[in-house]
């Protein structure tokens, strides 16, 4: 199977806002695919965020812009390395200016939290215990 890569693409509002947001969460953009209605965020080598000017993002969609405040099209989830990632992840995320829309999901070989973004696109966090992951 040859190496597969996701590409999200996301609206935003205020792309100086949203760069400045992941920036604090220890994310850096590439350059060559960020400009003044764009921002590359590599997330892996095969995962990248595409977080695009809601003027931008019209050009690729006859679709209306998902209204976040009312309705959600996508949950987002990123591994994290240790329950204690998990909490320091979400807490930048907070102090950054994200929303926590849940309270933390505690199923002892799992453990995940979520923040909602600027622009109210919700990403989760989750743990899982390496050991039920090997089965």
């Amino acid at each position: 199977m040859s190496s597969t890569m996701i590409f999200v693409n996301l609206p935003v509002k205020d792309l100086e806002a949203t760069k400045a947001f992941w920036s604090k969460l220890g994310y850096s953009f590439n350059a060559q695919f960020t400009d003044e209605t764009t921002a590359s965020m590599p997330i892996t080598d095969s995962i990248v965020a595409m977080f695009l000017s809601e003027a931008r993002f019209k050009e690729f969609t006859h679709k209306a812009i998902a209204d976040t405040a009312t309705s959600t099209s996508v949950l987002l989830c990123l591994s994290a390395e240790s329950r204690a990632k998990v909490d320091e992840t979400v807490d930048t995320a907070l102090a950054a200016g994200a929303t926590e829309p849940r309270a933390a999901q505690d199923y002892g070989t799992m453990y995940g939290r979520a923040f909602e973004d600027l622009d109210g696109h919700t990403w989760e966090i989750m743990w899982m215990d390496p050991a039920m992951v090997q089965g």
